[in-house]
């Protein structure tokens, strides 16, 4: 089973996410997909881990989401936006690329008897890129945003902390 839940920065994506893995799992994973940048960065990631219980097992891990995921876990992947970001700086802001192997990661998900919960920022709502790396990086995530969303079973928008169901 695959949720997919999207919307804009802080717009309740996380606790949604986590509340409803919750009602399905007493031992849920929360997958951080997020590369630790700098020490600012570090700071925040171990704030978050610190702020889920003992029932969370937490991971971090860069792309290869499949490797972390068995049978009949429940898992949050937090989130598609940082995931895509590992295969756009690895690729040297190759779109098609990035694209094509974040589509394989995906892909191998489907595979997998588990509940898998993706969060993603939803793009196209606020500022028009100023840059052409900016650009190419609304690209490559409007259209994996597209694939995950047509895999998954279910499809939640946040707005304001409401959630809005899509499918």
């Amino acid at each position: 089973m695959i949720y997919y839940i999207t919307g804009g920065e802080r717009s309740g994506k996380s606790s949604y996410a986590q509340d409803l893995a919750l009602t399905l799992s007493n031992t849920p994973k929360y997958i951080a997909t997020s590369r630790v940048w700098d020490a600012d960065h570090r700071k925040r990631i171990d704030r978050h881990i610190a702020d889920r219980d003992k029932r969370w097992t937490s991971i971090e891990e860069e792309k290869v989401l499949a490797s972390v995921v068995n049978h009949n876990d429940v898992v949050v992947v937090d989130c598609v936006t940082l995931w895509l970001t590992n295969f756009f700086v690895d690729t040297k802001n190759d779109v098609e690329q990035s694209l094509e192997l974040a589509k394989i990661e995906f892909n191998k998900l489907l595979d997998i008897e588990a509940t898998i919960i993706i969060i993603s920022n939803e793009i196209g709502m606020g500022v028009h890129a100023q840059t052409e790396i900016g650009r190419k990086f609304t690209e490559l995530q409007g259209w994996m945003n597209q694939h995950i969303a047509k895999h998954a079973d279910k499809a939640t928008m946040m707005v304001s902390g409401i959630p809005l169901t899509l499918k």
